[in-house]
């Protein structure tokens, strides 16, 4: 009976333990989606190992023998896009990014305490920018990386935030060597359908940095009233095939403002945009 007793007692502890075991494996909500993009990322390396032979189209009329260059290494980002989630929470945001029916995703996502999530390796292409055109790139998301900050798009940004967003800042443009213009907001390359980062976000501070430039209003520097606020607009970056979205855009960004007026001030932040994307 004794006997019976503790071989009872150690199936159930056996069968206590395999369940804990099980339910902590479990914990984890992004165990699954986590083996989705380790699927996915191992067939993408499969095809990087492919070499041009395999490659080039059939029709061509293809060397008998392949030779490989000994030059050569991994494409790199040049654009930061820098994105509000327009969600309720960080995990939320998560969430999203995680269901592959939602088609959407970004390389980082910072949460309002400052946790930065890496999501995907800076060399991959997100799907954060869409339909998007910033001068002759109309593929932003093809060279830049795009960073999500936990935002509902009307609130201000938490110090904690923005101080990882800057560490973050450094670190991107000394590994791949981003210009300084070069970090630009989603509404920037699709000011028809964004207005994110919303406009309490401190480009101005980022500028100060190193991150994107900013000018402020100098009465010695004016835009010539030969050249046309679209035509400006144009030259800056920004897809005019809607002027008012493009001059919106340009306003939240680097004059704080939300109206579609344009004053002096305005004009002379916008010829020392010009001016600077000139001289690089």
């Amino acid at each position: 009976m004794v006997f019976l007793k503790r071989t009872s007692f150690h199936i159930g502890l056996i069968i206590f333990i395999v369940m804990t075991t099980i339910m902590a494996c479990n914990h984890f909500p992004y165990a699954k989606t986590n083996r989705v993009y380790k699927k996915h990322n191992k067939e993408l390396v499969k095809l990087l190992k492919e070499n041009p032979s395999i490659q080039t189209i059939d029709q061509l009329p293809k060397a008998e023998s392949w030779v490989g260059t000994t030059n050569f290494d991994l494409r790199k980002p040049n654009f930061v896009v820098i994105h509000h989630t327009a969600q309720n929470s960080c995990e939320q945001t998560l969430k999203t990014f995680t269901l592959e029916r939602t088609k959407v995703s970004a390389h980082y996502v910072i949460c309002k305490d400052g946790t930065i999530h890496h999501m995907l390796n800076d060399y991959m292409r997100a799907w954060h920018g869409g339909i998007s055109k910033w001068g002759n790139n109309s593929d932003l998301n093809s060279s830049s990386i795009g960073i999500e900050l936990d935002n509902n798009g009307f609130e201000p940004f938490d110090s904690a935030q923005i101080n990882s967003l800057l560490l973050l800042l450094a670190q991107l443009k000394e590994n791949y060597k981003i210009p300084d213009a070069n970090f630009i907001g989603h509404a920037d390359i699709a000011p028809k359908r964004k207005v994110d980062p919303n406009i309490q976000f401190p480009w101005a501070l980022l500028a100060q940095k190193g991150y994107g430039v900013w000018f402020e209003p100098d009465a010695k520097y004016t835009l010539p009233e030969s050249i046309s606020i679209p035509f400006a607009l144009a030259m800056v970056g920004y897809d005019i095939k809607d002027t008012t979205a493009a001059l919106l855009a340009f306003k939240r960004h680097f004059r704080t403002d939300s109206t579609a007026v344009v004053t002096e001030n305005d004009r002379s932040v916008l010829y020392q945009l010009i001016q600077n994307k000139l001289s690089h």
